[in-house]
């Protein structure tokens, strides 16, 4: 062969590893996004909002642990995951636990009383309550996502050497790695653990689409997948499991519900509209679609996860940022923040004793509030009466 050869090959093997590299990239901002609360890429809220309705306002929760604060509740306590480890507050802001460790992207969720958080492009995985950390995992790869069902059972999504081999780790409640997947092809998202503990669900993303990937019987030494769900239109990207062994998936053109024998259904579409975030939390879910056109006209509906929708209003103005919980939905706009039942009826807005720093996230609490949140302040509302 001629020297010129040489080249042409170095050039192919950079542009290789360069498309490898962008292609975690962008997996890595989505599980940012999925993780935050399945919230679009949102601008930050400047400045004070304009009030609108009286608000009665908690003490200001004064948590320390770095930058890049994300938060979850249960049973009124409060936690933070940020660059310097994770610390829960109570309801009257006294803190509970602690753990001091470095992030560089935290993320953190709750189920059933479990907090998870982990480092989304580090290694840090812990999981624990409100007092007292249950797992401490080191991960062997870059973490794209994780998640925890109702029993504590853990799965770690990591990227491991070069090229797109993706690797899911099954753990149980002790943190004992019990069983693990690796994908030569495609990139993992997510997985997600039964709540029985015997199935597990992969989505992965590949030339040909998007799929999730069921094993059953996870416990026992089994390399083969018992079925696929593949999807070819539009683009899968986030999942949960249903009480009953089905998996509810959400992609950028619909909803869908699908069994574990890979057999799925759409239950409500959306491909004439435009996905700008979505939350799954209090018994239902909740879109937020943009219309194809100008500004932030858009539409808010809330769903059974049967479909049935509950809810439907339009919007027309910038969402900043979501969350619902038990029952109700807290919107944070450029000039305000919303509460909403589950049906959309508006219960209170207020906008009164936001910190002057501007709020850029929002969490629906169980007590009915609502916890602001900035890169230096943490501020609960509680709901007002609507005007």
């Amino acid at each position: 062969m001629s020297g010129d050869d040489n080249p042409k090959k170095r050039r192919r093997r950079t542009l290789s590893l360069v498309l490898s590299l962008v292609s975690f990239a962008v997996l890595t901002l989505i599980a940012v996004t999925l993780i935050s609360g399945g919230e679009s890429w949102f601008s930050r809220l400047t400045g004070l909002f304009t009030p609108r309705s009286p608000a009665a306002l908690a003490s200001e929760y004064d948590f320390d642990i770095g930058r890049n604060r994300v938060f979850a509740e249960t049973g009124g306590a409060i936690a933070a995951a940020g660059t310097l480890g994770i610390q829960v507050l109570d309801s009257g802001g006294r803190e509970t636990f602690r753990d001091s460790f470095r992030m560089i992207q935290p993320a953190i969720i709750e189920i059933e009383g479990l907090f998870l958080s982990f480092d989304i492009g580090g290694t840090a995985v812990r999981v624990f309550s409100t007092s007292q950390l249950i797992a401490s995992i080191e991960a062997n790869g870059s973490v794209v996502s994780a998640s925890v069902n109702k029993n504590g059972w853990l799965c770690v999504v990591t990227q491991e050497g070069g090229g797109s081999k993706g690797v899911v780790t099954v753990y149980n409640s002790l943190g004992k790695d019990i069983y693990e997947v690796s994908l030569g092809s495609g990139y993992i998202l997510s997985a997600v653990i039964s709540p029985d503990n015997h199935s597990l669900a992969i989505l992965n993303l590949a030339d040909s689409g998007s799929r999730i990937t069921f094993y059953h019987g996870i416990t026992t030494d089994k390399d083969e997948p018992d079925s696929v769900f593949e999807l070819t239109s539009g683009l899968l990207i986030d999942m949960w499991y249903q009480s009953n062994g089905n998996v509810l998936a959400v992609s950028t053109e619909s909803l869908l519900l699908i069994d574990n024998k890979g057999a799925g259904r759409i239950i409500y579409s959306y491909t004439d509209k435009r996905l700008g975030g979505y939350t799954h939390s209090g018994g239902f879910i909740t879109l937020h679609l943009y219309d194809y056109g100008i500004g932030y006209s858009s539409r808010l509906l809330t769903l059974l996860e049967d479909g049935t929708v509950l809810g439907d209003i339009s919007i027309d103005r910038e969402i900043i940022s979501m969350s619902s919980r038990s029952g109700s939905l807290v919107i944070l706009r450029n000039d305000g923040l919303t509460f909403y039942s589950d049906e959309l009826e508006e219960l209170s807005a207020s906008a009164d004793s936001i910190s002057a720093a501007g709020a850029n996230r929002v969490l629906a609490l169980e007590s009915g509030a609502a916890l602001a949140t900035s890169d230096n302040s943490a501020i609960i509302l509680t709901r007002g009466e609507a005007r």
